[in-house]
């Protein structure tokens, strides 16, 4: 697991960038208690571990 700053965004670029699929953005809102893909401001975010079996998109309930 690795930490990254960003100003503002969304989840969905920072994950195809960082974890090639950006279907994955769910696994780094649920790794930083956030609801919304969206940011604003300077956010610090945990990443998870590159997992290309890992699913994506839609929040286990």
């Amino acid at each position: 697991m690795r930490t990254i700053t960003v100003a503002g965004g969304d989840l969905f670029h920072i994950a195809a960038e960082q974890l090639g699929d950006a279907t994955q953005w769910i696994r780094i809102a649920q790794l930083n208690n956030l609801s919304d893909p969206m940011l604003s401001g300077v956010v610090t975010l945990e990443l998870p571990d590159v997992d290309p079996n890992a699913g994506g998109g839609i929040a286990v309930q």
